[in-house]
């Protein structure tokens, strides 16, 4: 019980310090206001494109705008794309390079989407700023732009990301599944340089998007020698799910209750035993995530929105390849790097 109240304090002086929100997302001033706390790691600028692309954020609302709003269910598949990206060598694009033996072409990247949002923003770009903006961070512009399209919430980005030149499907392994425990989620999450509250938080991202059935069956039928069903699922929840899941190639709402809404629901299911994912479900019941998770449930939802704007500035940031790095490049095609013949 202390540690749900000292967990829900932290999470206040955060919501107060965090000034900017999706209602702000373009007012200049708002913005100004995150430059006295945001943190420039590894030479990425607030203002990298100012001057020599200040329309590139504009191209990437238009077009993300464009592209969500006949397909809807990209928003949520680029902040997957992200994820896997960021997760695996950093975010430096490489998960959009697509050869033999690519993050791309793995099996765990099969269900991945988006690259043609990106790829058409890419083209875009070329035509305004030739050779002068990085796939790395269109993804990243990219997918604030549909999170807030969504209703989530405004971020700062800061820019100048270089594009790995390599890309192999082995570091794959590395992008924690839907079936790992909290110790090794914890482990991952603090080798990117990010903490428990994170974990917490960016697990929210479930509050939208769909999961193939084919990655929670056997916490349906098949769960342990004991039990076919996981036992931790609510048991009305769990017949929902085995309706919903007769086959492994249809999906399920990661948040039955508000699927297309940005909001704190998902932590008030995960209360009900009605997460769909084991990870889901693993964080209200390990001790080290549970009070976070009681805290998002009970609070406004803007408390989460915040947090989750703070999260998400600290992951575009993981393991990104700058100017002075040496080892990157700014594609032309982000699917080809433009140094290595494939």
């Amino acid at each position: 019980m202390k540690l749900a109240v000292v967990s829900a304090v932290i999470l206040v002086v955060v919501f107060v310090a965090w000034p900017v929100s999706a209602g702000g997302y373009g007012h200049e001033e708002e913005e100004d206001d995150t430059k006295s706390w945001f943190p420039l790691d590894n030479l990425l600028s607030l203002n990298y494109y100012d001057k020599s692309c200040p329309n590139f954020e504009k191209i990437v609302d238009n077009k993300v705008r464009q592209w969500t709003k006949s397909d809807p269910s990209l928003g949520p598949a680029l902040l997957r794309l992200l994820f896997h990206d960021c997760g695996v060598t950093g975010c430096d694009a490489s998960v959009l390079l697509d050869h033999e033996g690519s993050e791309r072409r793995s099996p765990a990247s099969k269900t991945l989407r988006g690259f043609e949002l990106i790829d058409d923003i890419k083209s875009e770009m070329e035509k305004s700023c030739p050779k002068l903006v990085s796939c790395a961070d269109i993804l990243a512009a990219a997918t604030r732009s549909a999170t807030y399209q969504l209703g989530g919430p405004y971020w700062p980005n800061a820019y100048g990301r270089r594009d790995s030149k390599n890309s192999y499907a082995r570091d794959v392994e590395k992008v924690p599944s839907g079936r790992r425990d909290i110790t090794g989620l914890l482990e991952t999450f603090q080798s990117y340089g990010l903490n428990v509250l994170d974990l917490v938080v960016l697990s929210g991202a479930h509050t939208i998007g769909k999961a193939y059935c084919g990655t929670i069956q056997s916490r349906l039928y098949n769960f342990n020698a004991t039990h076919g069903t996981d036992p931790s699922i609510d048991p009305k929840f769990a017949d929902y799910l085995r309706r919903k899941c007769r086959w492994a190639s249809e999906t399920v709402y990661l948040d039955v209750e508000t699927p297309v809404v940005f909001d704190n629901q998902y932590y008030i299911n995960l209360q009900k035993n009605m997460g769909v994912l084991t990870t889901d479900q693993e964080l209200v019941k390990d001790p080290r995530t549970a009070p976070l998770v009681k805290a998002f449930a009970e609070q406004p939802a803007q408390m989460f929105r915040h947090q989750f704007a703070v999260s998400m500035a600290k992951l575009v940031n993981v393991g990104v390849i700058t100017a002075e790095d040496r080892i990157g490049e700014i594609r032309n095609v982000c699917s080809k790097s433009n140094s290595r013949p494939y």
